[in-house]
């Protein structure tokens, strides 16, 4: 007698392409183990203990959403506060309104401190008697406490420090530039 006719389980069907035979083959075996080994199969580890089997309900091993995916990356990395600030400078203009907008531009932001830099000194001593309400604004689209301080500069103007008609330990000409 030869080896093939001497099958212990079901006669073997001929291997169909869409795979409905390796599935029922599949199932059969399952149905005839002991929960203990197919547990032991879907990886029971002694370090992690026995694995959870998929459910009805959804668990980490199912394919996530985009967005579920990066919140959880930007919350493990603490990049909350960078990305608000990132939309900050790129809304600036709708945050502060328009007109604010064309003659001040954010710089940098810092524990808590925004730099803003003005295109003259009249827009910068505007932007300072307006920092309280431009705070108050930022905070309430950022989250409360954000922004604690907003730190003006004027405008970049050049050096008289150096140059054929500099003057030694002088201050400079007393013209502001605007």
């Amino acid at each position: 007698m030869s080896t093939d006719d001497d099958v212990t389980g079901p006669p073997q069907e001929p291997h169909r392409p869409d795979g409905l035979d390796l599935a029922k083959n599949l199932a059969r075996a399952t149905a005839r183990s002991s929960p203990a080994k197919r547990v032991k199969r879907r990886g029971a580890d002694r370090r992690t203990g026995p694995a959870k089997g998929s459910g009805a309900f959804p668990d980490e091993r199912d394919p996530q959403l985009l967005d579920v995916t990066v919140g959880r990356l930007v919350d493990d990395h603490g990049w909350d506060v960078d990305l608000r600030v990132a939309g900050m400078f790129a809304r600036w203009s709708e945050l502060v309104g328009e007109e604010v907008a064309q003659h001040a531009t954010p710089e940098s932001f810092a524990d808590g401190t925004l730099v803003v830099r003005t295109d003259s000194t009249a827009w910068a001593t505007q932007l300072k008697l307006l920092a309280p309400a431009v705070v108050r604004r930022l905070n309430e689209d950022l989250g409360h406490g954000t922004v604690s301080l907003i730190e003006v500069l004027g405008p970049h103007l050049p050096s008289w420090k150096k140059g054929p008609r500099s003057v030694r330990d002088g201050r400079g000409p007393r013209d502001t530039y605007g």
